[in-house]
């Protein structure tokens, strides 16, 4: 039997989903800015790694350019499927006070804001699609991935968002305790640009900066996924990849429960 509070929130989400797509659609102009972005950063990538692999004997990292445009073309897919853009507002709704008529509804605020981000990306996957067929015919990239990776895709896909998801509303949670939280996002995304795997395969890094990678929650969010999305992985890492994902999608729950709680507590000392 469902639970009850699960039947909430999923209607919740359905109806959060249907007025955010209304919303959504009235911006389109805004939505092709944040996909031209999204697809011009792994193109600047892709061609820095190229020139380099060329000058480098024809590889770089383990990848040629073939390679690399095929990892940064997958990249771009999961970064967009698992993006979340509640770093841009959630510091002015806590300052102006928003989640006061928030915290009176009956489930998560994070609720609500998971269905603004799929509403989001429904409306912009045909335009990605499209870039990606440019792409395509431009840089011919190297996607070849057995059969098992390609049924893994998905659950890694999913506990790529979860990770990614939740940790970005962990950092966001900072604006509950600091006035400004500009210094404490931006180090967040360096550190997801890095060790994420998001500016270059973890393979070009040194072998202490990938060891770090690996036991933080980035690679996971992005690098590892795209990586069995391409096929470099053998069936005993793909196996530690996601037990490494569930592991990290259960740690930010569970700290993501507590932080809310203390958040919530000091939101209430501070407007009451």
């Amino acid at each position: 039997m469902v639970p009850e509070s699960l039947r909430t929130a999923v209607a919740v989400v359905r109806a959060q989903f249907t007025v955010s797509l209304a919303v959504q659609f009235q911006y389109r102009a805004a939505q092709a800015i944040w996909l031209v972005f999204f697809v011009l950063q792994p193109v600047l990538y892709l061609s820095i790694w190229s020139t380099v692999a060329r000058s480098s004997g024809g590889q770089v990292g383990g990848y040629e350019p073939r390679a690399l445009a095929g990892y940064f073309l997958c990249s771009m897919w999961l970064i967009h499927l698992t993006f979340n853009g509640v770093l841009v507002f959630f510091e002015a709704r806590v300052r102006r006070g928003d989640f006061s008529p928030l915290l009176l509804r009956p489930v998560h605020p994070i609720v609500a804001d998971l269905a603004d981000n799929l509403a989001y990306k429904v409306l912009t996957l045909p335009l990605l699609g499209a870039a990606t067929v440019g792409l395509v015919i431009a840089f011919q990239p190297l996607v070849a991935p057995p059969a098992w990776a390609v049924a893994l895709v998905a659950p890694a896909l999913l506990l790529a968002f979860v990770v990614r998801f939740v940790t970005t509303w962990l950092v966001a949670l900072s604006a509950f305790w600091l006035v400004r939280t500009q210094a404490v996002i931006q180090a967040y995304l360096l550190l997801l640009l890095f060790l994420g795997g998001q500016a270059a395969p973890l393979s070009v890094l040194p072998g202490w900066a990938q060891a770090i990678a690996r036991a933080s929650p980035f690679p996971w969010m992005l690098a590892f996924p795209t990586e069995l999305l391409l096929g470099r992985l053998a069936p005993s890492e793909a196996a530690t990849g996601l037990g490494m994902q569930l592991l990290w999608a259960a740690a930010s729950l569970v700290l993501l429960r507590r932080c809310w709680r203390a958040a919530v507590r000091r939101y209430t000392a501070v407007g009451g």
